[in-house]
């Protein structure tokens, strides 16, 4: 089946999606100005904001990662994924009532001008710096793998350079945002998460027709395999999928990955008001439990019929669905799969190029305190928007050239560490009034990480075996919030 999906007709597929994208960043951003660029004047449909989060969520990792964790055993075995997405309910509810309100109350645009005002200039440059650290190495990282499939499924088979696939990727993100931002970004990111979820639910019903049943008894295989465990409690704290510990988790990455994410925020803050802007991360949250579930069923069903096509599980979970979707399935689920994957990463990578620049023009070069006129900054934006994508693409390349997947997963797990210390600054502004010692933050701030590492790198010897998995998040802001009550003073 494979053999009709030459890299010529995916390349074509591939082409038209793209000509749609720029097509409807032709509309959106044709009279974009700065203030659409940054927070699309204000005036984003709720709806179309909540249902193109989805899509920034769920990136290309866990388009091809999720159904593969399914039957791999250890942590996020069968359906105990689900633990931690209830957990991220309990977040986004904290979200929409207590940080959306903060966010709207200060007109911010970008979140970590919070930092300024509460704990001044140090703190700010420092959350910020975090987020762009860790949003620079995730895109690169999430692109990258993007870049692997097309050279090897497309590109590759004409002889262009990795290199050369890598800027394609990236031009053409920066192609269809460069103009309209977040304005674009609602739009084309809505268009993206219908293209991924609708890849699921296709391979879904595909694998249901190879198997011969229809929906009902696809549940029902899935009810009665070794993959429908949903609660774990069992296990007590040292299993990986205790209830409480995932639960927990998801709710602290909820709060830090989304509501201290200028990436995610933003989509927030361009709705008209507070309401709406509730509305859509109520709207987003169910959505997104459904699709996780999606993604998990999904899961199960690659396992169940591999095993009823004596197909042999890949060592590395993660080449399950891409094995089955590209050489046992029909061609057209090769295609979804393809569409799916690039729409999964794209979603996740345009809205965090868009995010960066955001960020670099109004944390880093005072864009709501220059008196320059808007002209001057769209160029400087525009600069910017360049220099970023290029870091990408210089970042992409030397991830390749490590050639070590080991190394890279690594720097992906160590760029969440940079998610701690800004957990940290916002639980300790907004929860004290104490007014700390600006420069004595950076350390703080710096140390709070290298601590974390080593005390869970340590945890199995130290804690009977205790592992913090995604806890680390609070164990890395905790140790924040703590370096900076110690350089504190009572405020005002």
């Amino acid at each position: 089946m494979i053999n009709q999906l030459t890299p010529t007709f995916i390349l074509g597929i591939i082409a038209a999606y793209f000509l749609l994208l720029i097509t409807v960043s032709y509309f959106t951003g044709r009279k974009a100005g700065n203030a659409e660029f940054f927070l699309a004047g204000r005036k984003s449909p709720w709806l179309l904001v909540a249902i193109g989060m989805i899509g920034a969520s769920l990136s290309g990792v866990t388009f091809i990662s999720i159904p593969g964790v399914v039957g791999a055993g250890g942590a996020n075995q069968s359906f105990s994924y689900m633990q931690m997405v209830f957990g991220y309910l309990l977040g986004y509810l904290i979200i929409a009532q207590v940080l959306l309100p903060l966010y709207y109350r200060m007109n911010l645009t970008s979140i970590y001008t919070f930092l300024e005002h509460r704990l001044g200039y140090h703190a700010y440059k420092t959350g910020a710096a975090y987020f762009m650290l860790s949003r620079v190495i995730g895109s690169a990282f999430r692109l990258y793998l993007v870049a692997i499939v097309l050279q090897q499924f497309v590109l590759g088979p004409f002889g262009i350079p990795f290199i050369a696939t890598v800027a394609v990727t990236i031009v053409l993100i920066w192609i269809y945002t460069f103009k309209g931002g977040i304005n674009t970004i609602v739009y084309t990111d809505t268009l993206q998460t219908v293209c991924m979820l609708t890849a699921v639910i296709l391979t879904i019903i595909s694998i249901g027709n190879a198997l011969e049943t229809n929906v009902a008894g696809l549940a029902a295989m899935i009810q009665a395999s070794d993959y429908s465990q949903l609660f774990f409690f069992d296990g007590g704290w040292n299993d990986p999928n205790n209830f409480f510990k995932q639960f927990i988790s998801g709710a602290l990455i909820a709060i830090v990955m989304t509501g201290l994410d200028q990436d995610m925020m933003q989509k927030n803050l361009s709705c008209r008001n507070i309401g709406e802007a509730q509305k859509n991360v109520y709207t987003f949250s169910i959505i997104l439990a459904f699709a996780n579930f999606l993604f998990l069923s999904l899961g199960a069903l690659l396992y169940i019929y591999a095993a009823s096509i004596g197909l042999e599980t890949p060592a590395q979970t993660d080449e399950l669905f891409p094995m089955i979707a590209l050489r046992h399935l029909s061609p057209a689920v090769g295609v979804l799969f393809v569409l799916g994957l690039i729409a999964a990463a794209y979603s996740s990578a345009d809205s965090a190029l868009t995010a960066l620049t955001t960020s670099f023009c109004v944390d880093f070069l005072g864009f709501e305190k220059s008196e320059a006129d808007e002209e001057s900054k769209r160029r400087t934006r525009t600069v910017v928007h360049v220099g970023i994508s290029l870091v990408l693409l210089i970042i992409i390349v030397a991830f390749n050239a490590l050639n070590n997947d080991a190394v890279i997963s690594q720097l992906f797990i160590a760029a969440g560490y940079t998610y701690g210390p800004i957990l940290g600054l916002f639980a300790f502004g907004m929860f004290t009034r104490r007014a700390v010692r600006s420069l004595w933050v950076i350390p703080v701030c710096i140390a709070a990480p290298i601590l974390s590492y080593i005390i869970n790198a340590n945890a199995p010897y130290w804690f009977s075996g205790f592992e913090f998995g995604f806890l680390i998040i609070a164990l890395n802001g905790a140790l924040t919030f703590l370096g900076l009550w110690l350089i504190s003073r009572p405020g005002q």
